[in-house]
């Protein structure tokens, strides 16, 4: 473990992302005992203030402390992004084993409605969710982790085909092993780091997803406190207060560069042919 984050470590890049990553939890965990002030704490007197010593990144449109907003939204964001993840992994790999089933017509079938079904946008996937539900963090979740989940089993689909058509899984079969030790022995390591890079880029849309469907009224609901709900109250005044969505577009923009830039990292570091190129060197 302290050999694969000392690989991450390496370069700027690297670096850029362990520390906005780290310091994103780290505001998430503090947000839970300390912020500079309440969340429920308003002055109408004190309405779109500029930073100062008082309030280090202003206020908003009720006169609340900007930090302290954006503080508790970070742990909603590792909140939505955790769930949301954990959702697609299951989706993926379920639809993933339909897609690869020995069955000619359960294959075909499952391969077809993929197709179909990952043309819908998740936005219109969120606003159906959201007749029945109501705007809330569940409607995020299961439209993103619905979406995601589609997208990781058609790109995971070939590789676990190349894997199931290897010659190993051909002996494996021959000596008597059931299709399910294939999978989860064979097909399943096999694939693990294509996935995990396909989800952690996907890390990084939850958080415009939730900004996007926040904004559209079907996301966070009000009063609770998230990156997407100080950026959509702040962006109506964008002509009059720059600063309103300055910050918490600045923080989304920085977190979700990290987590795609993670992604690359990650995509480096699990590659066996630049590690072969590394230990030869």
């Amino acid at each position: 473990m302290i050999k694969f984050l000392s690989r991450i470590w390496r370069g700027i890049i690297g670096k850029f992302v362990c520390i906005i990553l780290c310091l994103w939890i780290f505001v998430a965990a503090l947000s839970f005992v300390w912020t500079p002030y309440s969340l429920l704490e308003t002055n109408g007197y004190q309405v779109w203030q500029k930073p100062s010593l008082k309030h280090w990144l202003g206020t908003d449109g009720t006169g609340a402390d900007m930090l302290s907003w954006l503080m508790a939204g970070s742990r909603v964001e590792i909140l939505l992004v955790i769930s949301t993840i954990v959702i697609a992994s299951v989706v993926g790999f379920v639809i993933l084993s339909f897609t690869i089933c020995r069955v000619q017509k359960i294959r075909s079938v499952s391969i077809m409605a993929v197709d179909a079904l990952i043309s819908i946008p998740t936005v219109l996937i969120a606003l159906m969710l959201a007749v029945p539900l109501g705007a809330s963090v569940l409607v995020i979740m299961l439209a993103c982790g619905f979406g995601y989940g589609l997208n990781l089993a058609r790109i995971l689909r070939p590789s676990a085909v190349l894997v199931l058509k290897s010659n190993y899984v051909d002996c494996a079969i021959s000596n008597g092993a059931s299709r399910s030790y294939v999978l989860l022995k064979h097909v399943l390591p096999n694939i693990l780091p294509i996935a995990s890079v396909q989800l952690s880029l996907s890390a990084g849309t939850v958080i415009l997803a939730e900004s996007g469907l926040t904004y559209l009224g079907v996301g966070v609901p009000s009063g609770v406190p998230s990156w997407g709900r100080v950026l959509s109250t702040s962006v109506t005044l964008i002509h009059v207060y720059p600063l309103a969505a300055l910050w918490p577009g600045l923080v989304v923009t920085l977190t979700v560069l990290a987590l795609n830039l993670f992604g690359y990292v990650l995509r480096s570091v699990t590659n066996p042919a630049n590690r072969e190129s590394k230990n030869e060197s």
